[in-house]
């Protein structure tokens, strides 16, 4: 089996765009979508018109689609994460107001082999940025694999023996052989807002047979992304950080 593997959206359309482009001679079985389709930026409805169309996808919430869709009220957000969401609350059509609201709380099973979060598979708004985070998980939860999203890094976790290991992929295309044995918390980075200080586009190719996992940038147009982020009115600041990839 063939995964695309995306998370974190956030309504940037221009890189969602180039990564469908960038793999669209591949045949996937599954396309895992780990939450966060909107927020941030300025296409949410294209978006989720765009995840809805998608064939086999597995798709999960995150937290900027529960205040989008109405679940929640964002109190926790900063100023202009909220901003965000209560404008693409106000966007958003009737139709993909009620997907986003019926959206499944991760964890969620695919294939009864791979598990999917939008946080960790403990908590689906817990931030997993350490080691330390990272082994908590593994001692509580029993899982051979999972994809999680949410902190917009780029990273693996492995463990055996209760030792645990720390792989950040960089550059532009890195392939994995994950090792029999192991057990393993895997993050695409960020689709839609990458934080890891590279601007360009991530997402990961997952392989069951061969059981390797390829990370992938690629280039959007962020001034394109920028511009529209500005003319909808949305804080700055989240033009800008697209730029840096932070």
């Amino acid at each position: 089996m063939k995964y695309l593997v995306i998370s974190d959206l956030h309504s940037n359309l221009e890189a969602l765009t180039a990564v469908l482009a960038g793999v669209k001679r591949k045949r996937f079985d599954r396309v895992l979508v780990l939450g966060d389709l909107v927020g941030y930026g300025a296409n949410p409805n294209q978006i989720v018109d765009g995840v809805r169309r998608m064939k086999q996808a597995v798709v999960i919430r995150g937290n900027h689609d529960k205040v989008a869709c109405g679940i929640e009220t964002g109190e926790n957000f900063n100023r202009a994460a909220l901003q965000s969401a209560q404008w693409t609350q106000k966007k958003l059509t009737p139709e993909n107001r009620s997907f986003l609201f019926h959206l499944p709380q991760g964890p969620v099973k695919v294939d009864n082999e791979i598990l999917i979060a939008h946080g960790t598979p403990i908590d689906e708004d817990a931030y997993l940025f350490s080691d330390y985070d990272a082994y908590e998980v593994f001692q509580v939860m029993d899982f051979e694999l999972c994809f999680f999203g949410h902190t917009h890094l780029p990273v693996i976790y492995a463990v055996s023996n209760q030792r645990l290991y720390t792989f950040r992929p960089n550059g532009t295309r890195m392939k994995v052989e994950l090792i029999k044995g192991f057990r393993y918390l895997i993050n695409p980075g960020s689709v839609g807002q990458p934080r890891d200080k590279n601007p360009l586009a991530s997402f990961a190719i997952y392989d069951s047979e061969s059981r390797t996992i390829t990370f992938k940038r690629v280039e959007y147009s962020i001034p394109r992304t920028q511009g529209k982020i500005l003319k909808a009115g949305l804080p700055q600041s989240l033009a800008n950080r697209l730029a840096v990839g932070v």
